[in-house]
C-alpha cells in the first residue's frame, strides 16, 4: 500500500482529498493519502511548485514526484529531486480549457469583434473579415496543448503552421529550427504562443522575429511570460508593426500596477486564466499514473530535464 503526500497549498487540499481518493480506489489503489507523512515513508509526492516543499532529499523511498501543473520550470532545477517528475497534461480539463480561451481569442482578432464591441463613434464599417482559410497562424509549440489548439483551429478551416524545437509528424504542417521559426513567422497574421520557459525559448518573439509578420499581425500568449521581448513588443505595437497583443502571461505576476502593458491601447490584459488544472480531471490522470508505477510500467508524461519540459 502506497504512501502518497500532498504537497500543495493547505486551501487546495479540501478539495483534491475526496477526489484523489475516489480515483484511487477506482484504479484499485488502497493508499495512504496525507498532507504529512514521514518523509522516509512515502513513495510518491502529488505536488504545486508554490509547495512550502522545496527539499526533497529527506524523501529516501520516493519513487516520483507528480507535478499538478503543465509549467515545470520552478520545479525541474531543483538539485535535491533526483527521481522521476511529471507535468499535467490533461486533455478532459487543462487542454480543453486552452482551447476554448485559446479559440475565443483568436476568433475575436479574427472577426475584429472588438472594434464592434467598443464603438463609441459609433462608425458603421460594413466591411466584412476575410475568411478563416486566408488568415495564417502561427503556432509556437507543437506540445499536447499546441496539438490541441492547432486541431481545433484548423477545424475551423485556418490554415495553422506549428513549430517546435524538434520535429514532429502531426495532421497539420509543422517546422522546426531556428530556419522553421522563419518559415513559421513569415506573413503569419496571428501567433499564438505554447512553448514551455526554457533558456531555449526566452524571447522566442524578439524585435528580428516580430519584424517576419504580416503588418498588423496579433499575438496570443496564454504560454509563458517569457517568451516574447516586452520591449520589442511594446515597440512593434507602437510602429504598427503588431496590431494587437492578448496575454495571458507574463514575467511577474500579478502584473504590475504600473506595468505599461495595462495602460497600452492595444493590449489586452487577462489574468493568467487561459486554463487551469481541474481537480477532478486531474485527480484521475495522477491515479492512473500512480497505477501504472505500482504496475511496474513506464510513467506517462515524464520531463525531460535535458530539454526542460
Amino acid at each position: 500500500m502506497p504512501n502518497i503526500l500532498f504537497a500543495a497549498p493547505a486551501e487546495t487540499w479540501q478539495e483534491y482529498e475526496p477526489l484523489l481518493t475516489t480515483a484511487l480506489s477506482e484504479q484499485g489503489i488502497q493508499a495512504t493519502l496525507a498532507t504529512d507523512l514521514p518523509p522516509e515513508q512515502v513513495d510518491y509526492i502529488i505536488y504545486t511548485p508554490n509547495a512550502e516543499l522545496q527539499d526533497f532529499s529527506p524523501f529516501t523511498r520516493l519513487k516520483a514526484v507528480m507535478n499538478l501543473w503543465a509549467g515545470v520550470e520552478r520545479i525541474i532545477n531543483n538539485p535535491t529531486l533526483n527521481v522521476p517528475l511529471t507535468r499535467m497534461v490533461d486533455e478532459a480539463g487543462l487542454s480543453q480549457g486552452m482551447v476554448e480561451w485559446v479559440t475565443g481569442h483568436v476568433l475575436r482578432h479574427h472577426l475584429g469583434m472588438d472594434a464592434h464591441i467598443v464603438n463609441p463613434d459609433r462608425i458603421w464599417d460594413d466591411t466584412p473579415p476575410p475568411l478563416s482559410k486566408d488568415r495564417p497562424i502561427a503556432m509556437l509549440g507543437t506540445g499536447a496543448l499546441g496539438q490541441a489548439c492547432a486541431k481545433a483551429l484548423t477545424q475551423l478551416g485556418f490554415p495553422v503552421t506549428g513549430w517546435g524545437r524538434s520535429p514532429k509528424s502531426l495532421p497539420y504542417p509543422t517546422t522546426h529550427g531556428p530556419d522553421g521559426l522563419t518559415q513559421a513567422l513569415t506573413n503569419a497574421q496571428i501567433v499564438v504562443l505554447l512553448l514551455p520557459d526554457t533558456p531555449a525559448t526566452e524571447n522566442t518573439l524578439n524585435a528580428q522575429t516580430l519584424s517576419l509578420l504580416a503588418p498588423g499581425a496579433v499575438i496570443v500568449n496564454p504560454g509563458r511570460g517569457p517568451l516574447i521581448d516586452d520591449a520589442a513588443l511594446l515597440d512593434a505595437l507602437d510602429t504598427g508593426r503588431v496590431g494587437h497583443a492578448t496575454l495571458d502571461v507574463f514575467r511577474i505576476e500579478p502584473l504590475p500596477d504600473g506595468h505599461p502593458f495595462w495602460s497600452h491601447p492595444k493590449i489586452t490584459v487577462t489574468p493568467h486564466i487561459a486554463s487551469a488544472t481541474r481537480a477532478d480531471s486531474a485527480a484521475a490522470v495522477v491515479a492512473a499514473n500512480i497505477a501504472r508505477a505500482e504496475r511496474g510500467e513506464t510513467l506517462h508524461h515524464l520531463v525531460d530535464r535535458s530539454a526542460g519540459y
